[in-house]
């Protein structure tokens, strides 16, 4: 079972028991300081261990005086204008403790280290065969069979033919790779048009054609599209054990800003993410 997403009032959040935490997605400035005890007696009556905050800088001071710690963050993230912090609350201790701590450091080590000397070589041509092209509402299922064959689970459902055809009528866009009628590769781009930023999100590569710089050849390409919109800042949150993924955003450009400990049921259990910024501004 996913969990769900509801409005509490002017705010979002997204909570249940698969990802055990209560997610605070769009936060309405006008809903503070209350849902915070709002949000605390959810998630201590639906037995959460974290509660896990998207929060403007301003409101840093009130969420550390309720508990809250910062995990990273996201410059000019609101409008161009407003930074916006990664908060967390842990309501059992031992979640607040990484068990893939030391991997996370080399995964980590290992990506800057790429981004650093390759920073400059992110331009990729796609072999002959295979087409990059927009998805559509026509591809869904094919979509949605290449997402269930690369995660295990997800924190949303994009397993369902019908959510993905959702989130494309919801500033949504899909990008995708073609071998033949055979999708290979696919990424999105979740575009919050009121704040002008974009999330890069998504990422899944078909195990048989990985190697082929696919994800990088993605990134670059959504990057042109969000600029032509007008985007002003990208990020993503990746898998913080993900060797690849981590490596294509900092040879992209990306800045590293923090890990959400313990924070995304994916890939089959809870893992811990790293939080990537870059400003399109350039």
């Amino acid at each position: 079972m996913y969990d769900t997403i509801v409005q509490i009032n002017n705010s979002t959040i997204q909570h249940g028991s698969q990802n055990k935490r209560i997610y605070l997605m769009h936060l309405a400035t006008e809903d503070m300081p209350q849902i915070l005890d709002v949000i605390h007696n959810m998630a201590d009556k639906n037995f959460y261990t974290k509660i896990f905050a998207k929060v403007p800088e301003a409101f840093i001071p009130t969420f550390l005086e309720n508990g809250y710690v910062m995990e990273a963050h996201v410059p000019f993230y609101f409008n161009a204008t407003e930074n916006c912090i990664f908060m967390a609350k842990y309501l059992d201790a031992s979640r607040s403790i990484s068990t893939t701590s030391e991997l996370n450091k080399k995964v980590l080590e290992s990506a800057i280290a790429k981004g650093t000397s390759m920073a400059l070589e992110t331009k990729v041509v796609l072999k002959k065969d295979f087409l990059f092209r927009k998805a559509n509402t026509n591809d869904v299922f094919a979509m949605a069979n290449l997402y269930s064959k690369v995660f295990d689970s997800y924190p949303f459902p994009i397993f369902e033919p019908e959510y993905i055809k959702q989130t494309m009528e919801n500033n949504v866009i899909y990008f995708g790779i073609w071998k033949g009628n055979d999708l290979i590769a696919l990424s999105s781009c979740e575009i919050s048009l009121e704040d002008k930023n974009v999330e890069m999100t998504d990422f899944a590569v078909d195990p048989i054609y990985r190697g082929h710089k696919l994800a990088l050849f993605l990134l670059t390409e959504m990057e042109k599209e969000m600029k032509k919109q007008e985007i002003k800042t990208a990020y993503t949150i990746a898998r913080a054990v993900s060797y690849g993924m981590n490596a294509t955003f900092a040879k992209c450009g990306y800045v590293f800003s923090g890990t959400l400990i313990n924070n995304t049921q994916i890939g089959g259990k809870i893992e811990d993410m790293n939080v990537w910024f870059k400003s399109l501004q350039q």
